[in-house]
């Protein structure tokens, strides 16, 4: 095999690997492309002399080709000290979606911007695929490089470098991948899901955005917030950091309000759905004026007398199964009512306000039962600290210090306080709560929404929540390990690209295969170099199967050459 060498009509060169064979009809010499490569002038961007690097790639499949009809085995060949033989193959489906949203473009054509010898796009891509395959800090990353069919060309250095420029693109990447996303999957973004998390650091004291606010994690270390919108199938939209004692009903407001991303993400009147966090009078006041829209959820426990009066009043629920195989009591109801709710002037103070909105009731047997198993933990430990206070301070009486009456702590040490009379199980406050179980309510400014219609949107919150967990759990975004403000930006953005890539992943199998087993099957997708430039595969699962079909991937070789492998990867970054 050979490098060929094509002259196109505009004068631009088109490279392709050839060989020669003889025709068996004509008995005549042939040359046939075995492989088409590019133009010479884009491969400059990413190799500094494709001519010759590719007749390199030519000589070394020639090799290869001879080579694999002829195995040859020293039984005394020995590992050296460092010796790793093993690569990822699974990251082929992971090339295809990033190739799908035109990462690499993008990448390309921002180098240009910067005098450096390393390439953007392939550090990225590595950041990337890591945060999904083996997360961890950058450090790491850097040392897995060599596990994947990629040139890396590139130092540690330079990864860290490249962390400052990834970030001048962020809001840039985040608009162009969805445009990308819009334009093949018709996205919609009339209805957006939104939440707020935050990501805690490895440090103690607090500078730029890194704060001390409410973790949700109970850590005491500086954290950062992150709100984020998802579409209506779950797939993450657009994202903003925040201070970490920011509140979480404070970052929505800044998110809507900002005039390019309404711009960029082509947003009219939207809806949003929140959980109780988001739920301020702040926040619908402000959605309505912008003529935007809520689906919010709300405490029921802590409403007004009139309004528990109303959830406990039998008449004009509706009943129903959740679905056709459940026995699970659900039943419904609304009402369109005017509520006041407290808005935050100019000034500071607090002006009385009052919205028309919808309310929507429902209960749920399997809500109730789930909430009554979890108090009775809670009593279960009131009851051990009433006999034993000496034993636990404030941190450890959480969630169930709420059913003793009147208890108190040192405020130096946190250690109960032992009063004149002894510590008393509050049996008034059980009883109350056991009124709502199994109650929700949702406020809404949708008025025309039907009721069932309303539910299943705020049911679909969990899309969201299981984002944020994903992110946390799989992705391992926390805590985190980098400390500059372009750095920690750049964290993030990688993380928000891994994240889309498996969401979009999921989307596209019908979401019939969770997150966790595609995380799994292809971690182990490996290789192992056998002997020369062949590999050998060890493993192959019905998860492997499905997504192989789906987006014609093989999985199921067992022997592969290096080059047919480069190959089956190259043919996931065509257009």
């Amino acid at each position: 095999m050979y490098l060929c060498e094509f002259k196109k009509p505009n004068g631009r060169i088109y490279l392709s690997i050839c060989k020669q064979y003889r025709d068996p009809v004509t008995k005549k010499r042939t040359t046939k492309t075995i492989e088409p490569i590019g133009y010479v002038d884009e491969l400059k961007k990413e190799f500094p002399d494709p001519i010759a690097h590719f007749t390199k790639v030519a000589k070394a499949m020639t090799e290869e080709e001879t080579a694999v009809s002829k195995i040859t085995l020293d039984l005394n060949h020995k590992l050296h000290v460092d010796s790793n033989l093993k690569k990822n193959y699974g990251y082929i489906l992971l090339s295809k979606f990033y190739h799908l949203l035109n990462i690499d473009l993008f990448y390309q054509s921002r180098q240009r911007k910067y005098d450096v010898k390393y390439n953007l796009n392939s550090i990225f891509k590595l950041l990337v695929y890591e945060r999904i395959l083996d997360p961890g800090s950058k450090l790491k990353a850097y040392k897995n490089k060599d596990k994947y069919f990629e040139p890396a060309s590139f130092s540690l250095m330079d990864v860290y470098r490249s962390l400052s420029k990834f970030v001048k693109h962020k809001e840039e990447l985040q608009k162009w991948i969805h445009g990308k996303i819009q334009k093949k999957y018709d996205r919609k973004t009339d209805l957006v899901y939104y939440d707020v998390t935050n990501y805690y650091f490895e440090i103690d004291k607090e500078s730029d955005k890194k704060k001390n606010g409410y973790s949700k994690e109970n850590k005491k270390s500086p954290i950062i917030q992150m709100g984020l919108f998802t579409d209506i199938q779950g797939i993450p939209i657009n994202y903003q950091l925040f201070e970490g004692n920011t509140h979480d009903t404070l970052t929505l407001r800044d998110m809507i309000s900002n005039v390019k991303v309404k711009n960029d993400y082509n947003l009219g009147r939207i809806i949003v759905v929140a959980d109780k966090g988001i739920h301020s009078g702040d926040n619908i006041y402000y959605l309505k004026s912008a003529k935007h829209g809520y689906i919010f959820s709300s405490s029921v426990r802590k409403g007004s007398k009139d309004f528990k009066d109303y959830v406990l009043n039998q008449r004009g629920y509706k009943k129903l199964t959740s679905n056709k195989n459940s026995t699970d009591l659900f039943k419904y109801k609304s009402r369109l009512t005017p509520r006041t709710i407290n808005v935050t002037g100019t000034n500071g103070k607090i002006l009385k306000k009052t919205v028309d909105e919808k309310q929507v009731i429902f209960y749920s047997e399997k809500y109730a039962k789930r909430t009554k198993a979890k108090r009775e933990e809670q009593i279960k430990k009131a009851y051990k600290i009433i006999g034993n206070p000496s034993e636990y301070d404030k941190a450890g009486t959480s969630g169930a210090r709420r059913y003793i009456k009147d208890i108190k702590f040192d405020k130096n040490t946190g250690e109960i306080l032992q009063s004149e009379s002894i510590l008393k199980f509050d049996t008034e406050k059980i009883a109350e709560e056991e009124k709502y179980d199994g109650y929700y309510a949702i406020f809404t400014s949708e008025m025309d929404m039907p009721d069932e219609t309303i539910i299943s949107t705020y049911k679909g919150l969990w899309k969201i929540e299981e984002t944020f967990k994903i992110t946390k759990s799989d992705l391992k975004t926390r805590p985190v390990f980098v400390s500059r403000s372009d750095h920690i930006e750049s964290h993030f953005l990688t993380c928000f690209v891994a994240l889309l890539i498996l969401r979009l992943i999921q989307f596209e199998i019908g979401n019939e295969i969770s997150i966790e087993e595609i995380l799994y099957s292809i971690k182990e997708c490996t290789c192992t170099n056998f002997t020369q430039n062949l590999y050998v595969f060890n493993f192959y699962n019905s998860v492997l199967e499905k997504l192989g079909k789906k987006f014609n991937i093989e999985f199921n070789n067992k022997y592969l050459t290096k080059q047919q492998i480069i190959k089956k990867i190259s043919k996931t970054k065509k257009r």
